[in-house]
This record gives C-alpha cells, structure tokens and sequence, in this order.
C-alpha cells in the first residue's frame, strides 16, 4: 500500500459586499467558511497499522459513515503498511486525524497532535508471550535469542517489553513483523520463539485465531490508542468531530456500529470513545522520560 499523502485542500474565493457593515461581512465569511468545512471538504484519518488493512477498513469506514452523516465532515482512512510508516507519516503531520499512542514519542513533537478522544474500553499493556507448549518459561529464558516485535515504532508491542528487558540485561535479538498481527502471526508459525505484543490485540487474534500462548510478562497498563488533531484542522471541525464520536454509544444506531466494529476483533464492551485531553495520557510521556531504550523510531 502507499504512503499516506498529504490532504489536499479547496481554495476559497469571495466576493465583496459593498455596503455591507464591516462586522456583518465577517460574521458572513465565518459562517460562510464553516458550512463549507462541514459539507464537502475531507479529512483524512491515520490509523495506526496493527491489524490488517481490510480488518482496519471493516472497523473504521462505519463509524466515519456515521459521523459524516451526522456533521456532513468526510473522514477518509489512511492506513500504512507498517508500523513503522504510519509512525514516519505522523511524524511529517500527513494525517488531520490520526488513531495512534505514536503522538507521544519525543520525535512526534513538531507535529503536535492533540488529543481528543480516548477509547471507553480497557487500558492496553505490553506483553511477553510464547506458545502454551513453548520450552520457554520465564524472560531470563529469552537470553540470547531471537525475540519477535511488531515494529521498532511500536509502543507497548516494543518499547514497553524491549525497555524491561534491557532493566533485567536481558539481550536478544529483535525480529520485526510490521505490525501487532503480522508478529502474532509469526508466532503462531513458530518463527520466533517469544514476542513482544499488546496484550489486547494479543487476545483477540488468539480468539480468532484458536491459539493457545502463555504470557511470560506483562507492564502496568496504559490507557488505549487515542484519537489526535493537526493544528491545522479548524477547531470547528475537531469540536464536531469529537461530539459526534463521543456520542455514538448514546445514539441507538451509533451503539449498533460500534458493536458490529467489536465484534470484529473480539473487542468486550464497553464500546465507543470519550473526549480527553494530553493530560490523561501523562503515562506515556513519563515513559519516554525514563526508558533505557535509546534506540526510539
């Protein structure tokens, strides 16, 4: 799949309006330049690659369906092929919006995505697992080894397990599958031995996949992959945006869109997002303040 490109947005033009009071005229435009936001213009909308792009497609496109229905804004979904590139393409603010817990990495900040949303379901951790029949029993037993990750990009799937093993001096050698199914998958095979996972995804794949694993390790909990703004984008249309999400679990038919999505990736309730701020995520930037990991993408 391509990288992300830039959105494009539609000029503007006005005519003038003789005589018409100077605080009218602007009062006009403002009003002018907010309906056209609300009905016509897209935005795009990064998520980040953990699942695959189809799966991704099942359970976004509803939910933007829903929202443009509603506030007349066109989200369109960006998916990268791995990790790693939808964490370059944040990076480089390619995404109006984007689903992604990257936002927080110390590199993201020019980009200056600002969170709006937070998933209602359970915090996330970062895992340790290997095979229910695997000889391995404990992370001491990694030593040395071959140790499967989503990508170097990835945060409770690397950054989280790598930065633990570097606290026990544990050294292995990372093996990286391009996203948290890509690696689960991978070890299901048996290609590596151990990987490093988020364990909610974790769960879900083995659900659907019938896959019996043992966790060798897990991390305190952090909240789940937040929705971000550009600074670029209108703040009338985050606001919109951010109301309509926010109130889809209230709404009989949004409650109906956001179970079919769950029930996808065997996703428990409760579903649906709530508005949030950076300051609920304070977990995340005191992580990169202190991690042993110096190896950050």
């Amino acid at each position: 799949m391509a990288s992300p490109t830039p959105p494009c947005r539609s000029e503007r033009r006005f005519a003038s309006f003789p005589g018409l009071p100077a605080l009218v005229l602007v009062a006009f435009l403002a009003g002018l330049s907010m309906s056209a936001a609300l009905a016509g213009e897209s935005f795009s909308f990064g998520v980040l690659s953990q699942r695959s792009p189809v799966l991704t497609a099942q359970y976004w496109n509803p939910i933007f369906d829903y929202v443009q229905r509603r506030t007349g804004i066109a989200l369109v979904l960006k998916v990268a092929r791995t990790g790693q590139e939808s964490s370059d393409a944040t990076e480089q603010g390619l995404y109006d919006f984007v689903y992604s817990n990257h936002i927080f990495r110390p590199r993201m900040a020019a980009a200056n995505y600002q969170v709006i949303l937070r998933p209602r379901d359970e915090a996330i951790t970062g895992q340790v697992v290997t095979l229910a029949e695997s000889p391995i029993r404990q992370l001491k037993d990694l030593e040395g080894k071959e140790v499967g990750f989503p990508s170097a990009a990835a945060f409770v799937g690397y950054a989280v397990p790598m930065d633990q093993l570097l606290r026990r001096n544990i050294t292995v050698t990372p093996v990286f599958g391009g996203n948290q199914e890509g690696i689960m998958a991978q070890l299901k095979a048996g290609r590596v031995l151990a990987a490093g996972v988020n364990g909610q995804v974790m769960k879900s794949f083995a659900q659907r996949e019938d896959l019996r694993y043992r966790v060798l390790w897990e991390s305190a909990p952090f909240l789940n992959l937040p929705v971000a703004v550009h600074p670029r984008v209108p703040k009338s249309v985050a606001d919109a945006v951010r109301k309509a999400i926010d109130g889809m679990d209230g709404d009989p038919e949004g409650q109906k869109i956001l179970q079919a999505a769950a029930n996808l990736i065997a996703q428990p309730p409760p579903y649906g997002f709530r508005a949030s701020s950076p300051e609920e995520y304070r977990s995340y930037t005191d992580f990169y303040k202190n991690t042993r990991l110096k190896d950050l993408q």
